[in-house]
């Protein structure tokens, strides 16, 4: 059979969303939630840092580690520790300088279809060496919000997916489309509607 209200499935599923009218629902997102999905699709290598130069045994290299996520009014703010070695590789040893810094870059969130994606971004906060910057700011301004993005129907897809050994009904996830997102206070705040299949 077919469910109609989309917040059936959520509710078996143990997800906590609240039902705003037939077929719609409010699904709220933390920070600590994004900053998870984000260290999980980006900051993959060894000790959490993502190489935006070189490699983890490269003399001279470029990385950002331990991003944290917050809101700031409308935005969302990503900040980032990054560590260089710059200069020139000579018999496996960097000769030039080491630079320790942070940076922040801010993002407005905005619907793609079933994705959760982010637009218009701000770098807020920069090191004051202009050979770092010139690594850091096509990181912070284009890579960091594209591997931010989330197809919030694969994940609820993930999440049904173990429905009938938890709840005894086998759920579907048809269709979804996400209709606006906004940050409120402490969450960001994602409207759609969708489509379900119980069987």
């Amino acid at each position: 059979m077919r469910s109609t209200p989309f917040l059936l499935c959520l509710a078996l599923a143990t997800a906590a969303f609240t039902p705003r009218q037939a077929h719609a629902i409010e699904l709220k997102i933390s920070s600590q939630a994004l900053e998870r999905t984000l260290t999980k699709q980006l900051f993959t290598a060894e000790g959490g840092r993502y190489y935006i130069r070189g490699k983890a045994d490269s003399p001279c290299f470029v990385y950002a580690e331990a991003p944290k996520v917050s809101f700031n009014a409308d935005r969302i703010v990503v900040h980032v520790k990054t560590h260089a070695k710059l200069g020139t590789s000579i018999k496996g040893t960097c000769i030039g300088v080491s630079i320790n810094t942070e940076a922040d870059v801010s993002v407005v969130p905005e619907a793609q279809g079933e994705s959760i994606g982010f637009r218009d971004a701000r770098v807020e906060n920069l090191s004051e060496s202009k050979e770092l910057n010139y690594f850091l700011i096509p990181f912070l301004s284009k890579k960091l919000p594209q591997e931010m993005k989330v197809n919030a129907a694969d994940q609820l897809r993930q999440v049904i997916s173990t429905s009938t050994q938890t709840t005894g009904y086998a759920m579907t996830l048809d269709e979804m489309k996400i209709h606006s997102m906004q940050v409120s206070g402490d969450d960001l705040v994602v409207d759609f509607d969708g489509s379900l299949s119980v069987h």
